[in-house]
């Protein structure tokens, strides 16, 4: 069911349950009398049959079917269209989830088209009802009690953030791999949330200009002004959170780029021990060579090799091995193979 709630309020007071007849609104005189629809995921024929009902300008109409829009706000005559990302930190995967939420505010009509499940307007309606003495300020108090249900709900998110942020820095010295795409994840919707609270910042101020030209109730101004400075400070907040993603980010590839240098450098130095051994291996086995090929000669027995039958031939091949073997030692001990 789309239609979550609608209501006739006069003097404050919830006096009409029923959907108001085709250009009812029209009919209202007095200005604390107003009606409220409030809608959840319509689809594009309840949105035209709400626009039909209220002459609502045809663009934000098409901007509401659409969805997907940029936080902002725009006039339409006597009417405002206003565009907010609510947002909501999820604990169990550590996630924050945004929504969009549409508010046509006319002078005695208010339409919102909510498409997530925060902000939770129905407390929002109730909190009004249970104070008339601000319901009765007229459309633009129903904008303030949802613009202070949508920033009070950016609380939570701050906090789930801030944590994320502290863990990032503890994994940071740890060596976690997974460390770079926790970054790169969380720096996106830090990135998202910052777009929400700068474009709030910039509907409330323009609302604040309009204070004086559209008459707005002087308590309901400094209302407003309370959920300005809470913005303002949020705003600090999420910039500040972008300035530590981005250095985390610089001190992760940092980081990274030395246990590089440093795996590099245990690498070059098992390469180096490894072949000062392969150095060590092959000149033993060229000296031991040497004598092993004067031996295998000599040890073939045949009968026409020169000094076969010599009587110092035996001393003189063990000499011969003996010097071979010394010779190649000292020439491997000059080029510290050994």
């Amino acid at each position: 069911m789309t239609l979550i709630d609608k209501a006739v309020y006069v003097d404050g007071q919830r006096v009409h349950e029923a959907m108001p007849r085709a250009g009812a609104h029209e009919g209202f005189t007095r200005s604390h009398q107003m009606a409220w629809i409030g809608l959840y995921r319509p689809d594009k024929h309840e949105i035209l049959s709400v626009a039909e009902e209220f002459d609502l300008h045809e663009l934000p109409v098409e901007d509401a079917i659409t969805a997907h829009q940029r936080p902002k706000m725009e006039r339409y005559g006597d009417t405002l269209f206003v565009v907010l990302r609510p947002a909501r930190y999820l604990d169990d995967v550590e996630k924050v989830e945004f929504g969009e939420l549409h508010i046509f505010v006319g002078k005695n009509f208010v339409i919102t088209i909510r498409r997530a499940e925060c902000p939770d307007l129905v407390k929002v309606r109730r909190r009004l009802e249970t104070t008339p003495q601000l319901l009765c300020m007229g459309t633009e108090a129903v904008l303030y009690a949802i613009l202070d249900e949508v920033v009070d709900k950016y609380i939570p998110v701050l906090v789930g953030l801030q944590n994320d942020i502290d863990e990032i820095e503890n994994e940071l010295f740890q060596g976690d791999p997974g460390v770079s795409r926790r970054i790169y994840e969380l720096t996106g919707e830090v990135i998202e949330f910052q777009r929400a609270t700068h474009s709030l910042r910039e509907i409330l101020a323009a609302l604040t200009a309009g204070f004086d030209k559209y008459g707005v109730d002087i308590e309901l101004q400094h209302h407003l002004g309370d959920v300005a400075d809470h913005v303002e400070h949020f705003v600090e907040r999420v910039d500040g959170y972008r300035d530590l993603l981005s250095s985390a980010l610089s001190v992760n590839a940092t980081l990274v780029a030395q246990r590089q240098n440093e795996e590099m450098r245990a690498l070059t130095e098992a390469s180096y021990t490894q072949n000062e051994e392969v150095k060590k291996i092959s000149a033993w086995a060229a000296i031991l060579f040497a004598p092993t090929l004067v031996g295998t000669v000599y040890g073939m027995n045949f009968s026409a090799m020169p000094e076969l039958k010599w009587e110092y031939g035996y001393p003189f091949a063990i000499l011969l091995m003996l010097t071979l073997g010394f010779v190649l030692h000292r020439v491997f001990r000059a080029r510290r193979w050994l």
